[in-house]
């Protein structure tokens, strides 16, 4: 049988490959390897040529993390210390626009849990040290068994709100690894339903109408726990199977 077939948003890169330099495609193999180790196939999707014709071909979508996304699309004048890709702010909300409208099963993560409320009408903190007073969210003592680069991630709790989609998957409180420093305000259409106990900055936001639509701040993908994953690639069997019935 196949796999679910997991779109992942990439992005443009130079790199240096041996004696070449050159524009590349790129996303880090955790997230690829997060959706294989969990019974998805994951294939790319580069921001050079956008359209959403893809959705059509998928059973499931992961928006995966990276840089800031403009405030001008939310009306905000640009903060000093932002840095935007405007053609990958451009592939991705339209991306994200089509695969709402088309209820195919979703994971945000980092930037792309922001997308998704931007993209859903929401708002979001530009600098997040100006409204939390620190830098926890994205330095750390190089202390943090969660990630794989631990000297560069922080680390907090997270807690969820009881009832919800994220509570039942991930229990009322776990600890988390993260990389940012912009982070949602105002998640539009979403329902905020996690949130770092010590700032009350959101960690998770959810629409349980839609068939699986789950945002998360942290790097699930650089940790052993893969519940979120997990629920992405079952989401996109069963939404699969139901349109071929």
């Amino acid at each position: 049988m196949r796999r679910p077939l997991i779109g992942m948003t990439a992005y443009s890169q130079q790199v240096q490959y041996g004696s070449n330099d050159l524009m590349a495609g790129m996303l880090p193999m955790t997230y690829v390897k997060a959706v294989h180790a969990t019974g998805g196939r994951a294939v790319l999707i580069t921001p050079d040529d956008p359209d959403t014709d893809v959705i059509e071909s998928l059973d499931g979508i992961v928006f995966s993390g990276g840089g800031d996304i403009d405030p001008a699309y939310w009306g905000a004048e640009p903060h000093p210390a932002i840095d935007v890709d405007v053609a990958r702010d451009t592939a991705e909300l339209m991306l994200m626009k089509a695969a709402l409208a088309a209820d195919l099963p979703m994971l945000g993560v980092c930037r792309g849990m922001q997308v998704m409320a931007v993209a859903a009408g929401g708002t979001l903190h530009q600098h997040l040290p100006d409204v939390v007073g620190h830098d926890r969210h994205r330095a750390s003592s190089a202390t943090d068994p969660l990630a794989v680069d631990a000297s560069a991630y922080g680390r907090h709790d997270v807690v969820t709100r009881a009832g919800s989609r994220a509570h039942a998957l991930l229990g009322g409180r776990l600890t988390v690894n993260s990389f940012h420093h912009q982070a949602v305000d105002d998640p539009g259409e979403f329902a905020a339903v996690g949130w770092c106990p010590d700032d009350q900055v959101i960690e998770i936001i959810e629409d349980p109408s839609r068939a699986f639509a789950l945002g998360v701040q942290w790097h699930p993908e650089r940790t052993a726990d893969l519940r979120v994953f997990s629920a992405l690639v079952e989401a996109a069997s069963r939404s699969r199977s139901s349109l071929a019935a």
